[in-house]
């Protein structure tokens, strides 16, 4: 399934941004279109007021857009087991064309991995038959490294503990040769393959797929002795037993690996400093995928509509790497750059719930009560309950006929949300600032403006002193050159302005000489993005 394209509104969200993700995902997902909706931020109480009223989860939070290792892997796992032996490590590698294998338990847990590399180094390195008692090679191994048929013997766990012989010489001298113990390959030799077992051989490997002479069988079962018959030539049968070590043997155990969520960005710099084939991807201990260096490429980006913003610095973080398909807003535009032609509406209303209203009704798109209800509550909080000057006829016509939708009294409901936003009883001095808070490029210097909306402004005011420091520690932790606070009130649509940072000058051009305290008192201004920001954009250009 592809993946979803995700709805998401601008950091610090306000109800205006999460209500018209949620409502513009259900008039997407109405039209057929595989879409999500998204958060940048923490719900604030308002907005969490709003949802619970109407029995809406809140949607998924994002805070970021970059691509992540979880984004490249793949989850189709070549593993093996480390008691798997060399020789189904080969067949592996072989049957899948791929040049390392992580080495996992049964319970998915990573212990190590094994490469190409590994299994040419033990190659090259054999110079005859390998020692197998330091290896923790079994019976089992061995019988599978053969393809072979147990003929005599027991419990196929059980270790090697002798050398492995060819018996090519005389009977005679293989008497002298073969040690009690031992693991012999031997042919159709019924002479031969007597005096091993009268030596008392641990194992009779019978090559050439010949069948076991029945006094040889009757004279092994009576000394306990192994026997396996296999169907290769006693040359290729030593090769096979030499890969009948355990991948546990062989494998590498200081294994570079990678969490699902490590950045892609960090990866690759991993990846070119340490530059193996494949890097397992591990959560909580188990493998849930692989990275293939050679195929490590920047996955299709995300693709998200952006609602309600159009400004890079107020949109979640990494947008950059996200493909931008529609931006639905009612701000000014902020500049940011699409690779393609996209879908955008913008219009000059108080809420950009209002448009996504308007887009139901025109592409005949009913309305659920609760998506009328979540509407309704996004234009009252942005329009302050039409008393801010950004709301228009169409945001009080749209109101109303959701309103008639949702069966909800305007004002009653209104006042109620409003009052739930506006308690800040247990917002810390810092909440307070990043509660609603946007970013703006104001000529030449880098503002957030914070704006919260309360009953009584003097609740707020009395930490006057708390929110200047709490202005002052954002301003040096993002590097802003101006930090404001707008504390709105509802009822005397009037907003008193904190601030921290310079120059403090562009506010005087702006709104005219402060109070003594360093505060402005704005009467009638409600409205951030009309009242607020292009006086201070117009007293930018003048300084």
């Amino acid at each position: 399934m592809s993946k979803p394209i995700y709805i998401i509104g601008h950091r610090n969200p306000d109800t205006d941004s999460i209500c018209s993700a949620i409502a513009y995902a259900h008039l997407k997902q109405a039209l057929g279109e595989h879409v999500l909706p998204a958060r940048a931020g923490k719900i604030n109480a308002e907005t969490k007021y709003v949802l619970d009223f109407f029995g809406i989860q809140p949607p998924q939070l994002i805070l970021d857009m970059y691509p992540r290792a979880k984004d490249v892997m793949h989850e189709n796992i070549i593993a093996i087991h480390p008691w798997n032996t060399l020789r189904k490590l080969g067949q592996l590698i072989k049957q899948h064309s791929v040049k390392s294998i992580p080495v996992m338990e049964d319970d998915g847990s990573l212990v190590g991995m094994v490469t190409v590399g590994d299994l040419a180094e033990r190659y090259v390195n054999e110079l005859g038959m390998q020692d197998l008692r330091e290896t923790g090679v079994d019976y089992g191994g061995i019988l599978r490294c053969l393809n072979g048929t147990l003929i005599c013997g027991g419990d196929l766990s059980k270790r090697i503990e002798g050398s492995v012989k060819i018996a090519a010489s005389r009977t005679q001298t293989m008497a002298k040769v073969i040690k009690p113990g031992d693991i012999v390959l031997v042919g159709n030799r019924t002479n031969v393959q007597l005096t091993c077992i009268e030596v008392g051989v641990a194992c009779l490997i019978v090559t050439g797929d010949f069948d076991v002479a029945p006094e040889v069988e009757t004279a092994a079962q009576a000394a306990g002795t192994y026997i396996i018959r296999a169907p290769y030539d006693t040359y290729t049968c030593g090769r096979l037993i030499n890969q009948s070590i355990p991948v546990g043997k062989v494998m590498k155990t200081n294994v570079t690996a990678f969490k699902p969520d490590d950045l892609v960005a960090d990866i690759k710099d991993i990846i070119i400093r340490t530059g193996y084939r494949n890097y397992p991807v591990v959560q909580n201990g188990k493998m849930v995928g692989l990275i293939d260096r050679d195929r490590l490429i920047v996955p299709e980006r995300d693709q998200i509509i952006l609602v309600d913003h159009n400004e890079r610095s107020q949109a979640v973080d990494g947008i950059e790497e996200a493909k931008i398909v529609e931006i639905v807003d009612h701000h000014r535009l902020g500049g940011l750059e699409t690779s393609e032609p996209i879908f955008i509406r913008h219009e000059p209303v108080g809420s950009t719930a209002t448009i996504i209203a308007n887009m139901h009704w025109h592409r005949n798109v009913p309305i659920p009560k609760n998506m009328a209800g979540l509407l309704l509550a996004a234009i009252i909080s942005d329009t302050v309950l039409f008393k801010s000057p950004t709301a228009t006829d169409k945001d009080r016509d749209t109101a109303y006929k959701l309103a008639e939708i949702a069966s909800l009294d305007i004002q009653e409901f209104g006042m109620a949300m409003l009052k739930a936003g506006s308690v800040i009883d247990k917002l810390t001095p810092g909440d307070i600032i990043a509660s609603d808070l946007k970013e703006f490029q104001i000529g030449e210097y880098y503002v957030a403006i914070s704006q919260i909306s309360v009953m009584d402004p003097g609740n707020v005011l009395r930490q006057k002193k708390q929110l200047q420091e709490a202005l002052q520690a954002i301003c040096e932790k993002e590097q802003y050159n101006m930090a404001i606070l707008l504390i709105t009130g509802i009822l005397d649509e009037a907003t008193y302005l904190l601030h921290y940072g310079q120059p403090s000058r562009v506010l005087t051009i702006a709104f005219g000489e402060g109070r003594p305290d360093g505060t402005w008192y704005l009467p009638g201004v409600m409205s951030r993005k009309k009242q607020v920001v292009p006086p201070l954009i117009d007293a930018a250009r003048r300084i």
